[in-house]
């Protein structure tokens, strides 16, 4: 049930955001639901892209300052929910914990679980700090027992990947050129905000001539006539990789997986290392990946493809190893053997191998693909939304369900546990492509 409108208002804090609108246009619609809103900002491009100076509360001091100054904030303004996109950066992570000690909903957006286009939506943490990682699968099929949703496909186009880029890039720009009134600002990254506002330049320029460098090669190993291991990179810094799996570096993954592979593989096996498709070039990965095949000797069998769609080298793979990347999901969908090394709401026993790496290479076991389905279905109830944050079509689509799900009392896990009706529209799937 929606909050009774004779209660007293709901009162929304937002924290950091996706890159560009998507926080303010939220924000904006929960005032029209007649709630009071509010936005701390770090620095100039938070500030740019929250346009209401009445609603805007700059924060300046230093990051030691911080848990006592969001404290202080949250009695002071009567918080009822907290607003934040990804819930591992250190000032999420301490306002998430003073919001839990006086009983604050916190609304944690990441994005979708299974992509391309929806987004997460969940409440208390997102991706290891999910509720998904302590629900089973027959708790899911129990709740799953009175929902006929059909399991739809997802889109064959991304959407919206240059907006993203584009709206990061400007984001640094704001925070390199405006930032004076905000000294003492700190990055979650460990890179500098000039050398991140250049690599996202970079990689806008690149764009079209990586991606005619992706189909090269793509096409040499879909036709190299070779059968073919896919590992799923993601990136150093994402906070899945760093706070949720046992490496701190790329490297140490990398070399784990192709010494297995050396290890277990038939000699006529190749292993293909897919990029993510937002690496911009700050971890030298394929300078790693030919120097680790060069020094196991199996340089002719190791080929590095670019970051972009995933679904033509899946068609084809014997199977799939990840750290935790969400793109582990396209492959459960495809019936591909998956192996991951972190956390990961999707590692449930029925269609995640445990079998050491190189046994994985040499013989994997196969998913049970109706337990996928099962639990592919029960994301699409519940926390995956169609959308994105960045593209204007996206945030449309997103936002005419995103604020009513805000609104419950319950998160969307428990809600459609009680078998009660989420208040959302029926998923309908639209080809942008």
């Amino acid at each position: 049930m929606m909050e009774n409108s004779s209660s007293q208002p709901r009162r929304f804090l937002f924290l950091q955001g996706p890159h560009g609108p998507f926080f303010a246009r939220l924000g904006r619609m929960l005032k029209r639901a007649g709630c009071e809103v509010w936005r701390i900002g770090f620095n100039a491009g938070d500030a740019a892209f929250w346009r209401d100076r009445v609603s805007y509360l700059p924060f300046n001091g230093t990051p030691d300052s911080w848990p006592a100054h969001i404290s202080s904030l949250l009695d002071e303004k009567c918080i009822t929910d907290l607003v934040l996109y990804g819930d591992t950066r250190p000032i999420h992570a301490s306002a998430i914990a003073a919001a839990k000690t006086r009983g604050i909903t916190v609304h944690v957006f990441e994005e979708g679980y299974i992509r391309p286009f929806w987004i997460t939506y969940e409440r208390d943490g997102a991706n290891g700090h999910s509720r998904l990682m302590q629900l089973s699968l027959p708790e899911m099929q129990d709740a799953l027992a009175t929902s006929d949703m059909e399991t739809a496909l997802p889109p064959a186009h991304w959407g919206d990947m240059r907006h993203h880029i584009f709206y990061g890039a400007l984001y640094h720009w704001f925070v390199m050129f405006l930032n004076q009134r905000y000294p003492n600002f700190r990055p979650h990254r460990t890179i500098s905000v000039a050398k991140e506002f250049r690599l996202y330049i970079r990689r806008l320029i690149l764009m079209p001539l990586q991606a005619v460098e992706r189909r090269i090669a793509t096409w040499r190993v879909r036709n190299g006539g070779f059968p073919y291991h896919l590992a799923l990179l993601q990136l150093e810094h994402d906070s899945s990789f760093q706070k949720h799996s046992p490496f701190e570096t790329m490297t140490e993954f990398l070399e784990l997986v192709l010494g297995e592979f050396e290890k277990g593989a038939p000699g006529h096996h190749h292993l293909v290392i897919k990029a993510h498709p937002l690496e911009d070039g700050r971890v030298p990965v394929r300078k790693t990946v030919k120097e680790i095949a060069k020094k196991l000797g199996i340089t002719d069998r190791v080929h590095y493809v670019r970051g972009g769609k995933l679904a033509q080298l899946l068609d084809e793979a014997r199977t799939a190893v990840t750290v935790n990347s969400t793109a582990g999901q396209q492959a459960l969908w495809r019936g591909v053997p998956l192996r991951i090394f972190g956390s990961a709401v999707y590692d449930k026993p029925e269609f995640i191998s445990r079998q050491p790496l190189a046994e994985f290479f040499a013989n994997p076991t196969r998913p049970n693909a109706q337990a996928y389905r099962d639990y592919r279905r029960f994301l699409l109830e519940t926390s995956q939304l169609p959308g994105g944050f960045y593209s204007r079509h996206g945030r449309r689509q997103l936002l005419r369900q995103i604020v009513d799900l805000m609104l419950v009392k319950d998160s969307p896990y428990a809600t459609f546990q009680q078998g009660t009706a989420a208040p959302r529209q029926q998923l309908r799937v639209v080809n942008n492509g």
